[in-house]
């Protein structure tokens, strides 16, 4: 049974790291002359708005969206100012800039609903310098609310964030590829990430997936059975920097290129009646929405447009070598139908900034699939290709297809298959995507400019858009034991 306690944390987080070493551009006499720099990591840490909200009525829905958008910007911002040497001010700017943010929020929603007060807490963010031990002091404009979140003692180079407004969908954006500065192959562990730490030899882990989450139901009283839908590997080329869960009606608001298969239509401006309406590329009908950050090849090209080169995620896009879309039972007995349009996130975007505790990323590679990794990328053996997997949750409250941090109407069974109180098993999805990559520290997966290419920001993304009677069938299959597609 694939479960596993994970959920996107939303906007707002940031980090930004500045190395003041001759990699990042000091040109200082002593780097010169051969004498290494120390390196001086300074993140910029802000608490999480998206993730504690807790209702947005529909009349604030659009507010929100722009406001989340807008923090995500500023971080950005405030990381590229770093970068070029801003001081202490930046801190007292950039408290100010969310103060104004979060405050238009908060207006928004007490328009009708319960003024949430609590979010205007949470515009001071905090500078720390970290070393190879991850203890600083920190300078702070904090108002108290209380962050514990891990230091790495990681660098990057400055970014130009794009500015993620609200646009027509049918606005045209640059396209077109360019070749690196240095004309030849992006080196991990250069300023920007990833690091050469990142990636871990396949061979030398230790299996460490008999047991759920990557055990499938078993036993008298589980659900046995699969439903498997064939939605293609995005041989059509369906990118957007969009999330239409997280930040609908604004153009670029996750940062980073997302890839899809199912639905035809989904961007940010689509709406449930939208994807109804859509073609799919699902060969069963199925018109759901399948997406997650796309991987590249460190090839030193650059597309310079939103979501890629603008916000330092370059290299080559891979398209998958296989995708396979499967939902499973429950270890504890039979799952109910899943209700049309229900949106699900799995795994933390900013899990490098927010810590693992919401991170549900899972590395491996064909043949070592018992052996998974998540907070490192696998270097394979020859012949074996990259494998991610997402399990998502697999319990629903039994009310709501979506929630304020789009989180809290679905959670995780126990071990036994069990769902907490008041939620009820449904249908388990596990998107299993693989890649064949060139030998060595190659590839990353897009994320946040601040996130550094993290592997332990992988994540997916699902709305279920399954007309009624093709998910009763899956319902039906997986509760009687059976593998239909």
């Amino acid at each position: 049974m694939l479960v596993a306690a994970a959920a996107l944390l939303l906007g707002g987080g940031g980090l930004a790291v500045v190395a003041t070493t001759a990699l990042a551009g000091n040109n200082a006499p002593d780097a010169a002359a051969g004498h290494p720099h120390m390196v001086t990591a300074t993140t910029v840490s802000c608490p999480d708005v998206g993730q504690k909200l807790r209702k947005v009525p529909r009349s604030a829905q659009l507010q929100v969206s722009k406001g989340l958008a807008s923090l995500d910007r500023q971080v950005s911002d405030a990381y590229h100012r770093m970068t070029e040497g801003a001081g202490d001010e930046i801190l007292a700017r950039l408290k100010k800039q969310r103060s104004r943010t979060i405050g238009t929020m908060v207006t928004a929603i007490a328009k009708d609903a319960t003024r949430p007060d609590y979010l205007l807490k949470m515009s001071g963010c905090t500078t720390k310098p970290t070393g190879e031990d991850g203890q600083a002091a920190a300078k702070s404009t904090n108002d108290g609310w209380n962050q514990s979140q891990q230091q790495y003692p990681n660098q990057s180079q400055p970014q130009d964030p794009d500015q993620s407004q609200p646009q027509d969908p049918d606005q045209s954006q640059q396209q077109g590829q360019v070749q690196g500065q240095d004309g030849g192959q992006q080196q991990p562990g250069q300023v920007g990430g990833p690091s050469p730490d990142d990636f871990v030899d396949i061979t030398t882990v230790q299996p460490n997936a008999g047991d759920p989450p990557f055990a499938a139901p078993q036993g008298n009283n589980a659900s046995t059975g699969t439903f498997t839908t064939e939605c293609g590997r995005n041989e059509d080329g369906h990118f957007n920097s969009d999330n239409v869960i997280v930040t609908p009606g604004v153009s670029n608001g996750a940062h980073h290129t997302h890839d899809y298969v199912g639905n035809k239509a989904t961007d940010a401006f689509a709406n449930d009646r939208k994807l109804a309406d859509s073609d799919t590329t699902c060969q069963n009908g199925d018109q759901s929405t399948h997406y997650w950050p796309v991987l590249r090849k460190l090839d030193g090209t650059s597309e310079q447009k939103p979501g890629a080169g603008h916000d330092g995620n370059n290299g080559s896009v891979l398209t998958p070598a296989s995708v396979n879309l499967t939902f499973r039972g429950s270890q504890s007995g039979q799952v109910r139908a899943m209700p049309r349009f229900l949106k699900i996130i799995t795994g933390d975007a900013k899990a490098f900034t927010n810590g693992t505790k919401n991170a549900n990323a899972s590395w491996s590679c064909t043949g070592f699939e018992d052996r998974q990794l998540k907070d490192k990328y696998p270097l394979c053996p020859q012949g074996s290709q990259v494998v991610r997997t997402f399990a998502f949750q697999n319990c629903w409250n039994g009310r709501d297809i979506d929630s304020a941090n789009h989180r809290d109407h679905m959670t995780f069974s126990d071990q036994n298959g069990n769902c907490p109180g008041g939620f009820t098993p449904v249908p388990q999805l596990v998107q299993r995507i693989t890649y064949d990559v060139p030998q060595g520290n190659s590839f990353a997966v897009d994320s946040f400019p601040e996130q550094l290419h993290k592997p332990v920001t992988d994540h997916g993304d699902f709305i279920n858009v399954m007309p009624d009677d093709l998910m009763n069938k899956a319902v039906n299959c997986i509760n009687s034991g059976r593998e239909c597609r």
